[in-house]
């Protein structure tokens, strides 16, 4: 078993969770020793690591309708006017605002710097959105941006400013994209003038709030200038939007009224900002959504081995075995009947039958048959390797399923009737079941970092008799 070196990501990552977060050290270390079980099965390669599949920032999408509410919010809340003056209202792009602490002024960068980096959660989006419509993954410049601010609320975080619900087309590119944020967002905050609304895409917002509202998410921020004017008012409003959104199929998630947010911000002048407490504090959770993030993610990626990867697999050696035994039984049946005809003119079953030549000629027709059915597997094979690597686009999977079934293509394996993928045994699986292991210890010890749980011993058997 080869070592496979720790990828310059989980390096990366290593050292940036050495001082302050142990639960995502060790989280990147059970990366690095799955990515070793992967690369023995022939899944990855050297410098790939599955740990960049998944974004390891804090991630806050904003999603907002017709008005200028979440627009004025991100300006209220990032505390510097300029910082998005080039953001407006009616922008088609998703942007994603980063911290920057080089400069005063916002830097807007294109949309390939977020899908060529790993680190950050619109990495290689290209390849998607040219699955979902030919043509369109060269112009991903037209669907995303990165903006850094100097902002110190962004600081450790990153925010997803998604277009107004109200200029994203309903096409499959948009789908996609609203779908992809809201899967690997921490926190959505969902302003609730989308729902007032006649966006195309109100629809499939809705339908993936509904997919994840469980998961604890979503932040609905009403913009009411009546509940700041009449806070008696406040309970009032936030009723009648859960009344709404319960008829829409949205029954969980937070309600929070908007301050009053000021046009022209002076970061100087504190007093005159807006309260964002309650804001504030749901925002300050996200460092730990992330961390069970990650960790979920983590699981899932040990778990996909087992249920998607292997199945696939299996499937193509079935369907590769099938093909090639079918040509092979082809080839045999035409041997057959030369040798009927053969008999019809000449007579050879008497020669078969020959204690000499009927060995003989076993031995020749094994000499021929062989390599015939060893070309026939070669040629098969090629055809599932497509086949595979089309359903790992298909499925978004970083794991070279192509590679990987070709490491099947021994002497051996052409020959006898094995259906389990080379490398995948007991040993492997237990590897994994160990990893798994590992990773609920961690979640855990994440859950420990909050509140402890101590079982307090009985002292006799009476005292279990009086509880």
């Amino acid at each position: 078993m080869t070592e496979k070196m720790a990828s310059k990501y989980l390096t990366n990552l290593e050292k940036y969770f050495a001082k302050d977060n142990p639960v995502l050290l060790k989280a990147s270390k059970i990366f690095h020793d799955l990515d070793q079980v992967e690369y023995d099965l022939g899944l990855i390669e050297m410098d790939e690591t599955t740990a960049c599949n998944n974004s390891w920032w804090p991630i806050i999408s904003l999603i907002g309708g017709n008005s200028t509410a979440k627009s004025r919010f991100v300006n209220s809340y990032l505390g510097t006017q300029q910082s998005l003056s080039g953001i407006q209202a009616s922008s088609h792009k998703f942007t994603v605002l980063l911290h920057n602490t080089q400069s005063a002024n916002s830097v807007t960068l294109p949309g390939t710097a977020l899908d060529v980096d790993s680190r950050y959660p619109f990495y290689q989006m290209s390849k998607r959105i040219e699955q979902q419509q030919k043509g369109e993954g060269n112009r991903i410049n037209s669907y995303l941006e990165l903006k850094t601010i100097n902002s110190e609320h962004l600081k450790g975080k990153l925010f997803i400013d998604s277009p107004n619900m109200s200029a994203l087309p309903a096409d499959p590119v948009s789908t996609l994209l609203i779908k992809h944020i809201i899967e690997n967002s921490d926190l959505v905050l969902v302003f609730t003038d989308v729902f007032e609304s006649e966006a195309p895409m109100l629809d499939d917002l809705i339908l993936n709030i509904a997919m994840h509202q469980d998961s604890n998410k979503f932040v609905y921020l009403i913009d009411e200038p009546i509940a700041i004017l009449n806070p008696a008012k406040t309970h009032e409003i936030i009723s009648s939007w859960q009344r709404k959104l319960s008829a829409l199929g949205l029954n969980t998630g937070q309600f929070f009224i908007l301050p009053n947010q000021q046009i022209n911000i002076n970061p100087q002048n504190q007093p005159d900002q807006p309260h964002f407490a309650e804001i504030d504090q749901r925002i300050a959770n996200v460092a730990h959504d992330r961390n069970y993030r990650v960790l979920d993610f983590l699981e899932k990626s040990i778990r996909q081995i087992d249920n998607v990867v292997m199945p696939e697999v299996k499937k193509g050696i079935v369907l590769w075995k099938e093909r090639v035994n079918i040509s092979t039984l082809i080839v045999l049946a035409f041997i057959a009947i030369l040798l009927v005809f053969a008999e019809i003119q000449i007579g050879v079953l008497d020669l078969l039958l020959d204690p000499i030549i009927g060995p003989v000629f076993i031995i020749v027709l094994v000499a021929i048959v062989v390599p015939i059915h060893l070309l026939i597997s070669k040629l098969h094979a090629k055809l599932i390797v497509n086949k595979l690597n089309e359903r790992q686009k298909e499925l978004h999977l970083m794991e070279n399923l192509g590679s990987f079934f070709e490491k099947n293509l021994t002497f051996a394996r052409m020959i006898l009737p094995i259906g389990e993928p080379v490398g995948w045994n007991k040993k492997t699986k237990a590897r994994l079941a160990q990893l798994s292991q590992n990773t609920k210890e961690l979640v855990q010890a994440l859950n420990d970092s909050f509140s402890t749980y101590q079982e307090q011993p009985y002292e006799n058997s009476s005292d279990r008799l009086q509880l």
